[in-house]
């Protein structure tokens, strides 16, 4: 039986990913930030999921989680790990607080180094392994390519992952590990019917933002609700994850010439005339 560990499968990809790689017969290692979410994910699951209780910004339970792993997998190791787990803030940089800033970067860039590092050995960056080397996949997003108003948090902590799995690939190549970027567009999970995602945060409700932010955010939770479900994005994943020679980077993405592939050719300065005419952006002078 193959080993893979995902984070994040309480909801969305993740929980996706869980169920179609269950379904191909891997022991799937599931991280959640809730014993209660753990609880309800083995009830729901078959007997080759196993919850592991962490969340990506404790470097102590990481590590814990990482001996229990072990103790299971033996030499066997690990053949995947799948860095999903991920947060999104909102708000325009110019008000957007420190903290939030922080928090974004903490949970989506560093989360993934610390996961990454110490579940490495189990992946093979070891000498002398006793199993072959393992793979992975770092979940990015459209906004790793593009950057849209009212995410900067969220499209710089994207942007910091392609980058950091690129030099991450070149630097692993010295134990035969892989690592592929994916790139999801719209997904349409319960996120959308959060009210998180329907409310403008009240930090900028009193700035020059919050007529352009409010339309922004209705149009993307729309866009969102109109995404490919989640059980689309984990049998992508088991594919991309099996290929023999796979790319670096899979994009994921509904409507994919328009909402993928247009909006990499048009020129940044007239992309920018376009985003401020249909959000009301425009200075006027």
């Amino acid at each position: 039986m193959k080993n893979i560990l995902i984070t994040g499968v309480s909801t969305g990809i993740g929980l996706g990913a869980t169920r179609e790689f269950c379904k191909k017969g891997y022991r799937v290692f599931g991280s959640v930030r809730k014993p209660e979410d753990a609880e309800q994910l083995k009830n729901e699951s078959d007997e080759n999921f196993v919850p592991l209780i962490f969340d990506v910004t404790d470097e102590k339970a990481i590590l814990d989680s990482v001996t229990l792993v072990e103790k299971i997998v033996g030499q066997n190791g690990l053949s995947g790990l799948i860095n999903n787990a991920g947060i999104a803030v909102s708000g325009p940089l110019m008000h957007i607080p420190i903290e939030e800033l922080q928090e974004q970067f903490n949970v989506n860039v560093f989360g993934i180094i610390r996961v990454t590092q110490a579940f490495l050995p189990l992946l093979g960056a070891q000498k002398n392994c006793p199993h072959p080397p393992g793979r992975i996949l770092n979940i990015s997003s459209v906004a790793g390519k593009v950057a849209f108003p009212f995410l900067g948090s969220y499209v710089g902590s994207k942007h910091a992952v392609e980058g950091l799995s690129h030099s991450m690939r070149r630097e692993l190549q010295l134990y035969g590990i892989d690592v592929i970027i994916v790139g999801p567009g719209a997904v349409n999970s319960a996120i959308w019917d959060k009210d998180s995602a329907q409310n403008i945060p009240e930090y900028y409700l009193e700035t020059d933002f919050v007529a352009s932010a409010t339309k922004f955010q209705k149009q993307f939770v729309k866009q969102g609700k109109r995404g490919f479900p989640i059980d689309y994005f984990g049998k992508r994943l088991v594919q991309i994850f099996e290929k023999n020679k796979p790319k670096t980077r899979y994009a994921l993405v509904p409507k994919k010439f328009r909402e993928w592939t247009l909006l990499r050719l048009i020129p940044d300065r007239k992309l920018d005339r376009m985003i401020a005419k249909g959000l009301g952006l425009v200075h006027n002078k």
